[in-house]
């Protein structure tokens, strides 16, 4: 049975794909079978042929090498740079849950080691008109623990302290918080490690700084933070 775990961040643009891709690299590379799945992508664009690149799907594959194909990764792509719930109003093939989670389900039985990244931050609505689908809802649909994302500059202890405080209040474990945009040194960005790791009482595992192609944890760390999804 695969183990797995859910990418959240403190809100869009602050790296999580990135932040995956190096993730997924180093589970690869420490000879893991690693496999990459989304629920939901926004703003794509589109091939030749019309069809939608999943964006975020192919920058994972590229960054980190894994055999995975682009079509099991997501299973709703829209050219619509917006939130998924307001993209499947405007161009239609809204969010199911149950293709979702079927999604999920196969990715899970051919691949060791399974990363699920989230749309935005961790309230980004999924689908909201036909039915209400919020993240929450999927991570513990698919009994998955979090890796919460975060950029280390100015801010983020108020970004990290709610999303925190908000994943306990949904029961949904936070099993770490990587630093993205991290300057070693840099008193603010160090001072923001130390207190985001007392308000939330999570590690900061790891920092990303801009440029980096290995992600600064060792793999069997990495590993540990992944669980056996409850089915």
């Amino acid at each position: 049975m695969s183990r797995n775990i859910f990418i959240t961040g403190t809100g869009t643009d602050v790296g999580k794909t990135y932040v995956t891709g190096l993730i997924v690299k180093k589970l690869r590379e420490s000879g893991a079978d690693a496999a990459y799945y989304k629920a939901a992508m926004s703003g794509n664009e589109r091939r030749p042929d019309g069809s939608l690149i999943p964006g975020d799907a192919l920058q994972v594959k590229n960054m980190s090498g894994i055999r995975q194909s682009l079509e099991e990764m997501c299973p709703y792509v829209y050219e619509t740079a917006v939130s998924p719930h307001l993209a499947s109003r405007i161009e239609g093939n809204p969010v199911r849950m149950e293709t979702v989670l079927a999604g999920f389900q196969k990715v899970c039985e051919e691949y060791e080691y399974v990363t699920m990244e989230g749309s935005g931050g961790i309230l980004c609505p999924l689908c909201f008109d036909e039915t209400d689908i919020r993240l929450p809802e999927v991570v513990k649909a698919c009994g998955l623990g979090c890796l919460m994302i975060a950029d280390a500059g100015l801010g983020t202890i108020n970004g990290v302290a709610l999303t925190a405080y908000y994943l306990k209040e949904q029961g949904i474990p936070l099993k770490g918080i990587i630093f993205n945009h991290y300057k070693p040194g840099d008193v603010l960005h160090e001072d923001n490690r130390k207190m985001c790791e007392y308000y939330t009482g999570v590690p900061v595992v790891a920092c990303v700084a801009d440029g980096d192609t290995e992600l600064s944890m060792d793999a069997e760390d990495l590993k540990a933070l992944y669980e056996t999804a409850e089915k």
